[in-house]
């Protein structure tokens, strides 16, 4: 096949039934639109241009896509059905290519799936994808003749009682030559019972005209549409079910694979564990060995080998080194830089920060706009003092630095290699190198003080 794919990509309904002030093809699955599942798949079949036909809140929808110029935007100005959704993306389809017909609000399409459909078709057929369903109610049938051929598709409002009985029906992707396509979409009619222009009445004129119309075949899963909130969350299921598969086929545990959310991309090492509700945003990148444990998010990050992250921490934007030891309850911000063997501990945030070789910040502090160097010891409670109320400043330890518990490290300010600070202090000037810093007020006991006690009220 040596003809150009053109992909047309209808995304023109409201949604009435999302009950929502956001276009359909906007809600998410896996946080990115319906309609970034479905572009994703076409951009894997190498199209010449992708086009999308929009119609309700389009300028919301063109919006959500305006950084990506490979994208063709068609108005369907009056909603008057499938045919004359296309039909809107004619003038920009070549006589000479195949189109692809897809669906905005049809995010579980495979693109191999799609790649099978188009060899069906080739350069002269027309070729429908269908499926099978226990209950078809709602969908148009496939009719073929005795002799296994389509011959047309009856939507359900038009099918007698004979044709509701079939139970392959259409799912509305089909792939056939542009050069086909133009005179059928002129000739469609609107005397049917919803008084619209049915893409699927081309498939009569298919037969009409001799082009032969064969089929390929997929699961219902792969093409369920979106038309209500419990449709998109058992969608979101099915599409994260099958990222879990994926992953576990590829050599990762998962505890529990119905407890897992994948909402961007995951590359990963060998024996890799994630225990459960373990949420994935972003890109994220797990070396070898690498154990995430329950109720963690990870987004836009990396994890060297050998790497652990206790339960109900946030890695964020941040790079850890191999051996390094994470959580509970931990938060790394953007900027977080952990070289091999760190440790961070319970309920301790950093943000922007570089932390060397072997160094622990274990309990209950924060650590932000730092540079700190190798075996460091970080006592509980301590606080980088970054921010003047107007800008950011940086703390710099040196390597094998102690920092006391309860100390505050007012930036900018520089603690020498080997320097102590002793516990409490609050250090406003560089501390020196290998020797103890501290500030404290002088303790004193008070003989004879009694604690004020509340006064009766009448």
């Amino acid at each position: 096949m040596n003809s150009p794919l053109e992909i047309v990509v209808l995304a023109a309904g409201q949604g009435k039934r999302m009950y929502s002030a956001r276009p359909k093809v906007l809600h998410e699955i896996a946080g990115r639109p319906l309609l970034a599942h479905v572009i994703h798949a076409s951009r894997a079949l190498g199209p010449q241009r992708i086009h999308i036909v929009y119609g309700h809140a389009g300028e919301q929808v063109r919006a959500a896509f305006d950084d990506q110029p490979d994208l063709v935007w068609h108005e369907q100005r009056a909603q008057l059905g499938t045919g004359d959704a296309v039909r809107s993306a004619l003038p920009g389809i070549q006589e000479g290519s195949r189109v692809l017909v897809l669906y905005g609000d049809v995010p579980l399409i495979e693109a191999a799936t799609l790649s099978a459909l188009l060899d069906a078709a080739g350069d002269e057929r027309l070729a429908l994808l269908t499926t099978r369903l226990d209950d078809p109610t709602g969908y148009g049938r496939i009719v073929r003749d005795a002799c296994g051929a389509v011959v047309s598709i009856v939507e359900e409002r038009d099918a007698n009682i004979e044709q509701r009985a079939i139970d392959e029906i259409n799912t509305g992707i089909l792939a056939l030559p542009a050069h086909r396509l133009h005179p059928w979409l002129a000739a469609l009619r609107n005397d049917n019972a919803q008084g619209e222009y049915y893409l699927t009445d081309i498939i009569a004129m298919a037969v009409a005209d001799d082009v032969p119309v064969t089929t390929a075949h997929c699961t219902a899963d792969e093409v369920c549409g979106i038309n209500d909130r419990v449709q998109l969350a058992e969608a979101e299921r099915r599409w994260q079910l099958r990222q879990a598969h994926r992953l576990m086929r590829a050599g990762v545990t998962l505890r529990d694979p119905a407890r897992l959310d994948v909402r961007g991309e995951l590359l990963h090492g060998r024996d890799a564990v994630l225990d459960i509700d373990v949420i994935i945003e972003g890109r994220v990148e797990l070396g070898d060995d690498v154990t995430i444990g329950p109720y963690t998010i990870l987004r836009n990050c990396r994890l060297g080998s050998g790497t652990t992250v206790a339960s109900h921490s946030v890695i964020d934007g941040a790079e850890l080194g191999c051996q390094c030891a994470v959580g509970p309850f931990a938060r790394l911000r953007p900027g977080t830089r952990l070289a091999d063997g760190v440790r961070i501990g319970n309920f301790v945030e950093t943000k922007a920060a570089n932390v060397g070789a072997g160094s622990k910040i274990n309990h209950l502090s924060y650590i932000g706009d730092a540079e700190m160097g190798a075996h460091v010891n970080i006592g509980a409670g301590t606080i980088t003092c970054n921010y003047d109320g107007a800008n950011k400043h940086r703390t710099v330890i040196g390597d094998d630095a102690f920092i006391g518990s309860d100390s505050q490290l007012v930036a900018p300010v520089t603690i020498g290699p080997g320097a102590t600070i002793g516990a409490g202090s609050t250090i406003t000037r560089d501390a020196p190198a290998e020797v103890l810093t501290l500030s404290r007020t002088k303790q004193r006991t008070v003989a004879g003080w009694l604690r004020p006690e509340k006064k009766e009220t009448r």
